[in-house]
């Protein structure tokens, strides 16, 4: 298929896993983030992960990748910034996977340092939000272009709507589900979302004396279809592997194009609907000034006649409402006519006014 500039044959191009872990404390978020890692090591045949760690959880699953043979790259932090330079390094390094733990903190500590730098005293403002979605952004592009298999953990949330009580008459505020602590558009990212809960044994089971939790997984997105809807009790590699193998291991990563951005659309009148109204009624206004300086923008029938007979010549019209919807590149070849004949018409008249004095 050629010369097209978008349309191109379909490709699965998706070669990295970009996944989402998130849960409650206790829920197992760590443990699993971790299994996933050391057993996607194994399959790539890989001896190092990386691990940004904003909570010292990486410390406790040391001993577990030493005995897997595999070497745990742990930088500990929350900047923002330095997330950043940690996935630049890792990818920039060959190292093909990292587990960040947990980007709730990361989140906060961008809103912490913008708010301090703008020395706001009573938080965020709303024309905040669009500044820190940019800078926010750089992040959500690495996490989906970059060469490297990211396990993302952070902690859950509560999403809440209004809801009218039909007994009172007044609006409640609800709990209507769960969602990632971190900025609001990031959980729609991952290929493979999984949200951890800790379940009580006994509610499980229905017998009081079981005691202990069952750390629960249950897959809430995953685009390949494999595992979409299941759910894992104390989860391991295995149980995602029909995911995993499912990606494009080891073969091209097609990311999306940041590159490109729409900035020139809003100087652009082939593009850019505001841009086109704009130099059309330009255009409009210098072809009312045209038949102005020729004489046919009065209401004498004479310049009725002349300014229809005119219009009707360049445009095919004289219909004011026609011409101010013509196409943009017709309405300029048009004015710029009418411009070359006042011109020409000047110009006669000036020769003739010379000659006479002379």
């Amino acid at each position: 298929m050629s010369g097209f500039k978008y349309l191109k044959p379909a490709k699965f191009g998706v070669a990295y896993l970009k996944a989402g872990v998130f849960g409650f404390a206790g829920s197992g978020k760590t443990f699993t983030a971790c299994e996933i890692a050391l057993g996607l090591a194994k399959k790539i045949n890989v001896n190092q992960v990386a691990f940004f760690d904003t909570e010292i959880g990486s410390d406790d699953q040391i001993k577990k990748f030493n005995d897997a043979g595999i070497e745990l790259l742990v930088y500990k932090g929350r900047a923002f910034k330095d997330l950043l330079g940690f996935l630049a390094e890792v990818e920039s390094s060959g190292v093909k996977i990292a587990v960040l733990d947990s980007i709730t903190h990361v989140w906060r500590e961008l809103m912490k340092s913008y708010v301090e730098k703008l020395r706001r005293k009573n938080g965020l403002y709303f024309q905040d939000w669009a500044a820190l979605k940019d800078e926010w952004q750089q992040f959500s592009d690495v996490y989906l272009n970059s060469k490297i298999h990211i396990i993302m953990c952070g902690r859950a949330g509560y999403e809440y709507d209004m809801e009218k009580n039909e007994e009172t008459g007044r609006n409640e505020l609800l709990k209507v589900g769960t969602r990632m602590k971190t900025e609001s558009e990031l959980g729609y990212e991952p290929s493979l979302l999984l949200e951890m809960v800790r379940l009580n044994k006994s509610e499980v089971s229905g017998k009081l004396d079981d005691k202990g939790w069952i750390n629960r997984c249950i897959v809430l997105k995953d685009r390949s279809n494999t595992i979409n809807g299941e759910e894992f009790d104390y989860p391991t590699y295995e149980s995602f592997k029909p995911y995993i193998e499912h990606l494009n291991l080891g073969g091209e990563h097609i990311g999306v194009d940041v590159t490109r951005n729409s900035q020139d659309l809003f100087e652009n009148p082939d593009y850019s609907y505001h841009e086109r109204k704009k130099q059309a009624a330009i255009l409009l206004e210098e072809l009312q000034q045209e038949l102005t300086l020729l004489g046919y923008a009065g209401t004498s029938a004479d310049a009725q006649r002349r300014r229809t007979e005119l219009l009707i010549t360049v445009f095919g019209t004289s219909s004011k409402t026609a011409i101010e919807n013509m196409d943009l590149a017709k309405l300029k070849a048009g004015v710029s006519e009418i411009k070359e004949q006042r011109e020409t018409v000047q110009a006669n008249q000036a020769a003739v006014k010379l000659a006479v004095n002379e």
